[in-house]
């Protein structure tokens, strides 16, 4: 049977256009990434200030993106989330906002499923994705605070812990202090003893990070049987930084990927009508 030209030119407008390229866009409380996806990946991606118009049109302007596009948007900051999705959508853009966790197309095994944020299932969605079928993973997100989340043996997300990051720490150790100074642990050498108060300071923070994660991947790996070795996967703004010192000889495979929670959006995107 012959096919009629346009018939075929039809099915090739329609191969080309399925996938609209999309920017996904997580609303941190100290940043807000941007990826530029391609069909099953973060094609380039960019940390920007949360509350600067300037350089978000700088970004733009370096993704040459000077006409409107489709945005997924999500965070753990609404009044960010929703003023950014405005100035989106002054300048044209489309804007699709991920904010209930129970849209996701992930279980989420816990008590108050929409109570969790938002970010933490992003991460382990994304996961989920980098493992075979039925193969648990633990999720390290290390930002402003840390979060340590399970991916169980049944593609779900299922719970896990929060603490401090580096940025909360040194906060609350000189806004509650009469005389410790704010310390940037990124700028400052984490070797104890230390010889400085600001390098004390910066020790004791990086090292109540790692081996908090550290405990908490144990505990975790102590509630069932998981693999050997166990994939952990490290994202958020100090995940390098703890990397190195996190031990390799209990049967854990680190890796890292920044944009995780990128990723995790993306696949999101994807998925939900």
């Amino acid at each position: 049977m012959t096919v009629p030209m346009n018939a075929i030119r039809t099915s090739l407008t329609i191969a080309k256009t399925k996938f609209t390229m999309i920017i996904v866009a997580d609303i941190g409380n100290s940043r807000i990434k941007w990826g530029l996806c391609r069909p099953n990946a973060i094609e380039k991606s960019a940390a920007l200030a949360p509350d600067d118009p300037d350089a978000w049109r700088a970004q733009l302007t370096a993704w040459k993106l000077d006409t409107p596009s489709d945005w997924t948007v999500a965070g753990v900051h609404p009044v960010r989330r929703d003023r950014f999705a405005d100035w989106l959508r002054q300048r044209g853009d489309r804007v699709r906002i991920l904010d209930r966790v129970s849209d996701l197309p992930i279980p989420v095994k816990v008590e108050h499923p929409d109570r969790v944020g938002i970010d933490r299932v992003l991460n382990v969605l994304a996961a989920k994705a980098l493992v075979p079928a039925g193969t648990p993973a633990v999720v390290v997100d290390a930002g402003s605070a840390v979060t340590v989340d399970l991916l169980d043996e049944t593609g779900a997300f299922a719970g896990g812990a929060i603490f401090p990051g580096y940025r909360l720490m040194a906060e609350a150790l000189h806004t509650y202090t009469a005389q410790l100074p704010l310390v940037d642990v990124a700028t400052q050498p984490t070797v104890a003893p230390a010889g400085t108060t600001a390098t004390a300071i910066a020790a004791g923070i990086h090292w109540a990070v790692v081996g908090g994660v550290y405990a908490l991947i144990r505990t975790t790996c102590l509630q069932a049987p998981f693999p050997d070795p166990l994939p952990v996967f490290l994202t958020g703004g100090d995940a390098a930084a703890i990397q190195p010192d996190l031990p390799e000889s209990d049967g854990f495979r680190y890796e890292l990927r920044p944009t995780l929670t990128l990723d995790g959006i993306r696949i999101a995107a994807g998925a939900v009508p």
